[in-house]
């Protein structure tokens, strides 16, 4: 039982606003409220105000949105759990401490952080360290960076960046890092960006994504030399694209050596807190300062960073940021004070582990995919996995590309890798697409290129991820893999296909995941390049929308939004069984037709136009006869109606008809005649594939029949003997018994006509067989 009500009221009304927000059920009064309500348009200040319910039902109607983010966003905040409502309510609970008297507070902010930097050394295994708990994950680096210019730097209080005039200081950063952070640095303290020294990987031995430590040595060298002074150096316990570790125990020796501050940051450093630790990850604890992200590797919402240093000068801690003397400025720890209570070390243990085996698992099936390819640093404890798609070409006739000099075959390598890019980042979107909850996302490696990456620690403990979800997305990846292989395959055929076809226009986009870009071209002898090109963008949108039309699995597009081809059909990915001759070929004849059918409406405008004038000059010619023959008395109105009654004038209706067929001006007399109109010539047919005329019944377009051979035989020798049958099955002509001969040439059709006379003698009463052998006396045969 709480003593104090206040606290039992606020995790009461904690309990309600949570349910409130994560309830998905609407009723329709709110639906109805919401359609008329102008949430996205910011209104005056309400004066009588409103009661809780109502402003979290508007905070409700703003976190879900529409309709197709409502279940995204319910999902999410599903699985925050019983840790998370501990997490949001410390922010309650830290506004509610901060109304205390200032000795009370003094008391519960100083046990509540000297509780969570005794548990988090503890648990992370870092002895005899000091805490710093910033929102931003950069800002304890930030405040380290000042803590060491304070303590290198003596006069720096006094005399500022004067001091730094006389001694440039140097933070050494690796070129795996995160894109940014040298400049963000340099932005806050204050300092020029060549004051950051980028180091680069290892390139001959050791994992790519490690700082290379001969080279950091001789850099070091170079700019004590020049009287510089080297402050800091950030390495990383796991990068931020592949999760490799640095030789932390290597450069803690280099930078003892050198009188410099070692940071380690990543997300290997979450692993500290298991039983079995890798000898390169464990090297951390030696370090200077390192930085946890909590929030991220325990999926608790609106926790704080934690920067864990040893420095024994508390002044300068004071000085730099990293403690303070305010009281409200301690409470940052206490959403994470309440959170690791709740959780207890074996539940942070199991959260971690947890996250560690979702990765062993995807790392073992992938062993087992054929044209996958790994990058990982450790194959027993390494909690990132990354992984791309990779055809092998060591198989492959090799005799055309040695006849190839070595400045030709560079474009053909730069065109692969560019290729593979793209492959890998419609895998990475399609598995993230399918398999959302396994948190998997695309990254890109500087020598890998793009690859997809799986880092469990950072997303499985706030998306739910299970064993299910790892293995729901290997058969996934099994499904995709056949796509991306038979599309790699095809995509040179498609090409020489293209460029053989008449009409057609290979357009190279090394962006595009498909099977190629194909233009159909527009000749024509307009010089108005403007007018030229609205023709040919009319023509490749029907050419897209005729091919959509089709039975087909393929895709037709017009690419991407940004950054496309103008006036092109983008074909996505394909399967084995595709027949690339037939898809050109109808690709080309749908163009054909489509351009013959511009073309001829285009003429037909024009003789249109031209018999429309030839019609009104022959009407008006007309006129002008039909005036003379009748006279002049006839056109009075009194007496031309008199004349007319006692004298009618007998004149045949002309008019003109024009044929759009013919293209011609003709006589209506004809019509008057007959009573009936013309129909004219028939235009002539359009052109088609013939290719797609051969398909069987029930099957798709552009799909390559595996027994295309044999059911053509077949099909030839049933269609053969139906011909027979239809031979043998003739009625006999008129005048002519069964029992006759059919024989060419004259004088055989003589004979013919003595054995029918011969046969007709014979007497009826005889049997078939005697009309048999009196055909046979009687044929020379």
């Amino acid at each position: 039982q709480m003593v104090d009500p206040t606290l039992a009221e606020m995790g009461k009304n904690l309990n309600e606003a949570m349910k409130m927000l994560e309830d998905n059920q609407r009723k329709a009064e709110e639906e109805n409220e919401k359609k008329y309500a102008r949430k996205d348009i910011p209104g005056p200040l309400q004066g009588s105000g409103q009661d809780m319910v109502s402003i979290l039902q508007l905070v409700q109607n703003l976190m879900h949105g529409e309709e197709e983010e409502e279940t995204s966003q319910s999902y999410r905040l599903q699985n925050l759990g019983e840790q998370g409502h501990m997490a949001l309510l410390g922010h309650s609970l830290a506004a509610y401490i901060s109304v205390l008297d200032r000795e009370r507070l003094r008391k519960l902010t100083t046990r509540i952080l000297s509780d969570t930097t005794l548990w988090l050394c503890r648990l992370f295994r870092y002895e005899n360290g000091s805490a710093y708990y910033h929102e931003d994950d950069r800002e304890g680096l930030l405040k380290i960076c000042r803590l060491v210019i304070h303590t290198c730097y003596e006069d720096y209080t006094l005399e500022g960046f004067n001091v730094l005039c006389t001694k440039q200081p140097v933070i050494y950063i690796s070129s795996a890092a995160r894109t940014g952070l040298g400049q963000a640095l340099c932005n806050q303290l204050g300092l020029p960006l060549s004051c950051v020294c980028r180091v680069p990987c290892n390139t001959m031995f050791g994992s790519q994504h490690q700082m290379d430590v001969a080279l950091l040595d001789r850099l070091i060298k170079e700019d004590v030399e020049c009287g510089k002074l080297p402050l800091l150096l950030v390495a990383n316990a796991g990068t931020p694209g592949a999760g490799h570790t640095d030789k932390l125990g290597r450069l803690k020796e280099l930078c003892e050596q050198y009188k410099m501050w070692l940071h380690v940051e990543g997300v290997n450093l979450a692993t500290l807190a298991l039983g079995y630790v890798s000898s390169s990850v464990l090297a951390a604890t030696k370090c200077d300062s390192m930085t946890l992200t909590l929030g991220s590797w325990l999926g608790l919402p609106a926790v704080p960073a934690v920067t864990l240093y040893r420095h024994e000068d508390p002044s300068l801690s004071l000085a730099a940021g990293l403690t303070s003397s305010q009281p409200v400025e301690k409470l940052r720890a206490l959403p994470l004070w309440l959170s690791l209570q709740y959780l207890g070390h074996d539940g942070i243990v199991e959260r971690i582990k947890h996250a560690s085996q979702l990765s062993q698992r995807l790392l073992e099936n992938l062993k087992n995919l054929d044209f996958i390819k790994t990058s990982v640093e450790d194959e027993l404890s390494s909690p990132v996995v990354v992984f791309k798609f990779f055809q092998d070409y060591s198989n492959r006739d090799q005799t055309s590309h040695a006849a190839q000099a070595s400045t030709i075959q560079h474009p053909i390598i730069s065109n692969e890798r560019h290729i593979y890019d793209t492959f890998n980042q419609w895998l990475g979107e399609q598995l993230a697409q399918l398999v959302p909850a396994s948190g998997v996302d695309v990254v890109e490696l500087e020598d890998e290129g793009t690859c997809v990456r799986f880092s469990p620690l950072m997303t499985s403990a706030v998306l739910g991820t299970e064993i299910q979800d790892i293995d729901y997305l290997v058969d996934c990846l099994k499904m995709k893999i056949p796509v991306l292989t038979s599309t790699l395959q095809l995509r040179e055929e498609f090409e020489q296909e293209v460029r053989r076809t008449v009409g057609l226009l290979y357009v190279e986009d090394l962006a595009w995941p498909g099977l190629g870009v194909v233009r159909y071209n527009y000749h024509s002898d307009e010089k108005n390049d403007e007018k030229q090109e609205k023709e040919l963008e009319k023509i490749n949108t029907e050419l897209l929308k005729k091919l959509n039309e089709l039975e087909s699995d393929l895709t037709f597009s017009l690419g991407p939004e940004f950054g496309g081809q103008k006036n092109c059909v983008y074909i996505g990915m394909v399967t084995e069984d595709l027949d690339v001759s037939e898809l050109v070929e109808t690709i080309a004849a749908t163009g054909r037709e489509i351009e013959e059918n511009s073309r001829l409406l285009e003429n037909m405008t024009e003789v249109v136009r031209k018999g429309i004038q030839e019609a009104q000059l022959q009407l008006q010619k007309a006129n002008e006869e039909r005036l003379l023959e009748e006279g002049l008395l006839r056109q009075i109105p009194v007496v031309g109606s008199v004349l007319n009654w006692f004298s009618p004038f007998q004149a045949s209706p002309k008019g003109r008809t024009f044929n759009l067929t013919a293209g011609s001006l003709e006589s209506t007399e004809s019509m008057y005649v007959s009573k009936a109109q013309g129909t004219g010539s028939t235009p002539p047919p359009t052109p088609t594939s013939s290719l797609a005329k051969q398909r069987l019944p029930g099957q798709k377009a552009f799909k390559r029949s595996l027994r295309s051979s044999d059911g053509f035989s077949e099909t030839s020798s049933i269609s053969h003997c139906d011909d027979l049958d239809k031979l043998d099955q003739r009625p006999p002509n008129p005048g002519q018994e069964q029992g006759s001969l059919e024989v060419e040439g004259a004088e055989e059709q003589k004979e013919v006509v003595q054995a029918k006379t011969d046969t007709e003698d014979i007497d009826s009463d005889k049997s078939p067989p005697d009309c048999t052998k009196a055909e046979d006396q009687a044929s020379p045969r």
